[in-house]
């Protein structure tokens, strides 16, 4: 164990410059001042071995991946990244891992740029447990709301789908060994992508917005029911990723559906913004894909090239009864 304990370990590793104007590392309690005419938008997602990550992972995807599924909710928001704070638990100092995982962090903490302002550290008698929050802004009456969808909505989605849940099947032997499209999967599930420019561009213009980290059914699902409002999906209009061709139709559906570890944003709004969604994709290099609408009622059906509804049984990724 390095000497100089628990403190030692954050200066070698977590500790780094606060921009100017705030409080960092070092002391009870970071300070923040978000710019005026805006709103704090705060998040927290926990990351525990065996639950949301393999025992052998990387530790420097690692290190990135925990802090992007969190930035991906500010992403949701609308929000712009101001600072975040890490709480690890580990069952042993190993100074080769915490520095790979910590060089993964603080690398999408600079290009984000969401510095890392405090935290904690401590033992624990099994694996590696993450907690992270991180605080963002935007401007005031601007954040995009789970809850503000409306009825003759446009339904969107960014990027592509599956390519993650494809990966994890694979590395977990529920699909037949395939190397190639394994090297073309897995960056989707080790390394995301939060979605930071988009959601801001999207704040003003989209009405609600969600990031898919436990598939696309279950988080539209947490839209509907904060919206009082129903969907009508596409099967067809799904962005399928391309690791996706040549599956059988029945695990291709699933990825598409209730595949997790996405954290590409699904986002609902008015007609007339269409073109307008359509040229913001365009700007940022980024496929958007408007994939149904919003209906009056409750529930989520998805449609066939027919226009027939399909049953769907898996909804998406359940936390308390599911680990990778």
């Amino acid at each position: 164990m390095p000497s100089g304990g628990e403190f030692d370990l954050i200066a070698r590793y977590f500790s780094r410059p606060a921009p100017s104007g705030m409080l960092g590392v070092g002391d009870d309690c970071a300070l923040l001042s978000p710019a005026q005419g805006c709103e704090l938008a705060v998040s927290t997602d926990m990351l525990i071995e065996g639950r949301h990550f393999f025992p052998n992972t990387d530790p420097g995807l690692l290190g990135h991946k925990a802090l992007a599924v969190n930035l991906s909710d500010l992403a949701a928001m609308g929000a712009r990244p101001l600072a975040c704070t890490l709480a690890i638990s580990l069952p042993c100092i190993d100074e080769v891992w915490l520095q790979a995982f910590a060089d993964g962090f603080h690398a999408l903490s600079r290009e984000s740029r969401c510095p890392l302002v405090g935290g904690d550290t401590t033992g624990g008698s099994s694996g590696v447990v993450l907690s992270i929050t991180v605080m963002g802004e935007v401007r005031r009456h601007h954040a995009l709301r789970r809850d503000a969808a409306r009825a003759g909505d446009d339904i969107w989605v960014s990027g592509t789908l599956g390519a993650a849940d494809v990966a994890l099947r694979l590395v977990q032997g529920r699909l037949p060994p395939d190397p190639a499209r394994l090297q073309a999967a897995l960056p989707f599930l080790e390394r995301p992508v939060p979605r930071l420019k988009l959601g801001r561009y999207l704040a003003g213009v989209a009405h609600a917005a969600i990031d898919i980290s436990d598939g696309l059914l279950q988080d539209l699902g947490h839209i509907l029911d904060a919206s009082q409002c129903a969907a009508e999906l596409w099967l067809d209009a799904l962005p399928a990723d391309p690791v996706l061709d040549g599956l059988p139709e029945d695990v291709r559906r699933d990825a598409l559906l209730a595949g997790g570890d996405v954290y590409e944003l699904c986002f609902t709004a008015h007609p007339r913004r269409r073109e307008q969604i359509e040229i913001l994709g365009r700007q940022l290099g980024l496929p958007v894909s408007r994939i149904g609408e919003i209906r009056r009622g409750s529930g989520v059906r998805v449609l066939d090239a027919g226009g027939q509804a399909l049953t769907v049984e898996h909804q998406g990724f359940d936390h308390f009864a599911e680990s990778v």
